[in-house]
């Protein structure tokens, strides 16, 4: 570059020719930016895809355009390589962009920028001016072109400096990551296991029997009816007072759809036998303690010939 050229005195040529010199030095594999050299204020850059992102192992070009305050005032980034992410041939809107100069500090650089727009790649565009928000699939198919088409921009000064940048960037460039296959959606693989499930085949492509299952038999459960008795007698001065209770356990198995009915209507009959069962009960329960009473009075003396 001939610097015989520039005004070494300008603030900002002295600041572009130092950076320039910096780029050359301590290049990166993460991305590489010179200036034309026909006119230092306008640098062509690329950047790699950052990691683990659908953006990984593209390779996007770009353009700087340098404003005469540099460093005091940011620069302008356009993107030339189809990305999914920002607008191609359009000024970005970023915080590090000539769109928010009150972010700006003069302390950062080109290379300070390019970081940046690395880690804003895979950040939500929030309908942010030149941004664009393009599907994963979509943003990974373009990465991979990314890497074969070569952006045409400019004159042939510009375009050889883009053929330049780009090679070095492939010389540093690991090999783009394999797309994993499609998934299928779960409709599609409900119908494949139905489609299996009701033709199955063998290896030898011949058509296997479905396996039919009995259903299984209900355990049976153990139902418990209680049925309590209160008896009070009252004999003269003595008063006796018994309680009488009574379980039944009796196994029920569990009714399936079609004994539902039957069962219904066998609750009927089943509740008339348990009122019986109760009143007998009963009965029985009242001798007992007629006779106890009877045995309690001759005993005490208190017997009396109508009892």
């Amino acid at each position: 570059m001939a610097e015989e050229k520039y005004n070494l005195k300008n603030p900002a040529v002295k600041r572009i020719l130092q950076e320039v010199k910096e780029m050359q030095s301590n290049p990166s594999d993460d991305f590489m930016s010179l200036p034309l050299e026909e006119n230092i204020f306008e640098w062509q850059f690329a950047i790699r895809g950052p990691g683990d992102t659908e953006f990984e192992g593209g390779i996007y070009h770009g353009r700087i355009q340098l404003p005469a305050e540099y460093p005091f005032q940011p620069p302008a980034f356009m993107l030339l390589t189809p990305n999914g992410r920002f607008e191609t041939q359009t000024k970005i809107c970023l915080s590090i962009s000539n769109h928010h100069p009150e972010h700006w500090q003069p302390s950062w650089s080109v290379r300070t920028a390019l970081v940046a727009l690395i880690a804003f790649m895979p950040t939500n565009p929030d309908g942010a001016l030149g941004s664009l928000d393009y599907k994963k699939e979509e943003r990974r198919v373009l990465a991979i072109k990314s890497r074969e088409a070569v952006p045409k921009f400019g004159t042939p000064e510009r375009q050889k400096l883009i053929d330049e940048i780009h090679q070095y960037m492939l010389s540093k460039a690991p090999p783009i990551p394999q797309l994993p296959p499609p998934q299928p959606s779960d409709e599609n693989s409900s119908d494949r296991e139905a489609e299996a499930q009701t033709s199955p085949e063998n290896a030898d492509g011949v058509v296997a029997p479905i396996e039919e299952h009995p259903n299984p038999q209900p355990e049976p459960r153990i139902m418990e009816d209680v049925h309590e008795v209160h008896v009070n007698a009252n004999a003269g001065p003595l008063q006796v007072s018994f309680s009488a209770g009574f379980r039944l356990s009796r196994e029920v198995p569990e009714a399936g759809p079609s004994e539902q009915l039957q069962r219904a209507d066998a609750r009927v009959q089943v509740s008339a036998d348990d009122r019986l069962f109760t009143w007998a009960a009963v009965g029985l329960t009242v001798a007992i303690v007629v006779l106890l009473v009877k045995k309690f009075l001759k005993a005490n003396g208190y017997y009396m010939d109508g009892l």
